[in-house]
């Protein structure tokens, strides 16, 4: 009886996950392209991927802008997150309305999200810039500034940050209140009992956001492919050039599907390592 309720979930893990995952891995060693025969040719997608610029200019290009997003993206969203929490924590009346307003960019479509965007970053009539030239700050042509691509995409993901408002929420209504209470008794301020207490007590929720927010920065996709209207450059100077978006194209325009195979392998061994050294740090943090 066990194995017949488990046999829905195994089924789709091996038929949906597990086969297609090692199909991948077979073909990262492969030089193929949908429309012939897949030609083994070991190490060398792996090898020209990081060694040959001429072959694969743009790799390291897509690297360096997905660590710079990341490297933006995640404390934005989680201070963003936090920030949020604590302000509904705060609401008596009306809390249900304003978690659904701030969960809303959650469930709303890649496509719809970057549509939108691609409009309030438009240097003649966004409303980005409208806001700028109300307090005197010259408007600023976000996605064909080189310099200004990357941060503009990682404002997105701090407007994407229900989920991880849901889960600092959660975590600030598990605090017991004797705690709170006791900290305004002996004397502390706001600021002391959000840095000796809630800080502290928000520590699993901050590890788990931590590693899934850097998980979803490394691979970030589909916000970018529709800013860019599906670019082959990814913006001006490949300055929007994520990793994902350098994979697919090799997968679906450059019909590389061998090369793509190998770079999907090559971030999950990135997340891999990323994910295991946030463990390891917490836990000689812990101990």
């Amino acid at each position: 009886m066990g194995y017949a309720l488990i046999a829905p979930a195994l089924g789709y893990f091996v038929v949906f996950l597990l086969y297609p995952a090692l199909a991948a891995l077979y073909y990262s060693f492969t030089k193929w392209n949908l429309r012939t025969p897949a030609t083994w040719v070991g190490l060398a997608n792996y090898h020209d991927l990081f060694l040959d610029r001429a072959r694969y200019p743009y790799f390291w290009q897509s690297v360096r802008v997905t660590a710079l997003y990341t490297v933006l993206a995640v404390p934005l969203t989680m201070v963003v997150a936090l920030a949020q929490a604590l302000l509904l924590n705060c609401i008596r009346r009306g809390t249900h309305v304003f978690r659904l307003l701030l969960f809303l960019p959650v469930v709303s479509a890649e496509a719809a999200v970057g549509v939108v965007w691609r409009w309030l970053y438009d240097p003649g009539y966004g409303l980005l810039n409208a806001l700028l030239g109300l307090v005197g700050i010259p408007g600023q042509n976000w996605l064909n500034n080189p310099r200004l691509v990357v941060p503009a995409l990682a404002l997105i993901s701090g407007w994407q940050c229900g989920v991880s408002m849901i889960i600092y929420l959660a975590g600030l209504k598990s605090i017991p209140a004797g705690l709170r209470e006791a900290a305004v008794i002996d004397g502390a301020g706001a600021l002391q009992r959000f840095r000796h207490l809630t800080v502290p007590m928000l520590r699993p929720a901050t590890f788990y956001l931590l590693v899934t927010n850097v998980i979803a920065a490394l691979q970030v996709f589909g916000v970018v492919y529709v800013i860019f209207s599906g670019a082959v450059s990814g913006g001006p100077q490949q300055a929007g050039l994520t990793y994902v978006l350098h994979l697919y194209l090799f997968a679906f325009r450059y019909d590389a599907m061998g090369a793509a195979c190998a770079m999907s392998f090559i971030l999950f061994t990135v997340i891999l390592l990323v994910t295991a050294l946030q463990f390891r740090l917490v836990r000689q943090d812990t101990d």
